[in-house]
């Protein structure tokens, strides 16, 4: 087998959504490192962009989740509501911002560790003027070489049907 390794192990990813202020801190942390424990997780991703009294995200609160056991944070339209954690956007954190904002925008939009690569990208209907996520997507894929064997995408996205397409298009 001269395979990836990824491709001869099972990888158990558990994926959590928006995690809301302390209570949703609290209830990470005293769940996670149990729940990693008894599953066996390899990779454990959250979006954290609510975790700051329920409206963005902070260093610290960062800190805490990360501690818990989270691998990678993901963030949506509300990652900017903070803004002490700009400076940690571009930094050693594992914190995502949608790949489909402009180029500009402080951050990353995707992060490759030894288990996947995982993607963060936020809709458009009922949530702003974003670039295309399907193109950001497209384009992502296009310029990797070579592929990993693993994609999370975190699709940060208002409406049912453009979840569904998403899912549809890179299935």
């Amino acid at each position: 087998m001269g395979g990836s390794p990824l491709t001869e192990q099972l990888v158990l990813i558990l994926a959590v959504g928006d995690i809301i202020g302390r209570p949703g801190r609290q209830a990470v942390q005293e769940l996670l490192p149990d729940l990693r424990q008894q599953y066996g997780l390899d990779l454990v991703v959250a979006n954290g962009e609510n975790t700051a009294g329920g409206l963005g995200l902070t260093s610290t609160t960062a800190k805490e989740l990360l501690n818990a056991g989270v691998d990678v944070l993901t963030s949506g339209n509300h990652i900017w509501a903070q803004k002490e954690i700009i400076p940690y956007l571009e930094g050693e954190m594992p914190i995502l911002r949608p790949l489909n904002y402009p180029p500009s925008v402080p951050g990353r939009g995707y992060i490759v560790n030894s288990q996947a690569m995982i993607v963060n990208l936020i809709g458009r209907t009922f949530m702003g003027d974003f670039d295309c996520p399907f193109r950001a997507m497209d384009k992502l894929l296009a310029e990797l070489e070579p592929k990993p064997p693993v994609i999370i995408v975190d699709f940060h996205a208002e409406a049912t049907s453009e979840k569904m397409a998403m899912g549809r298009y890179l299935d």
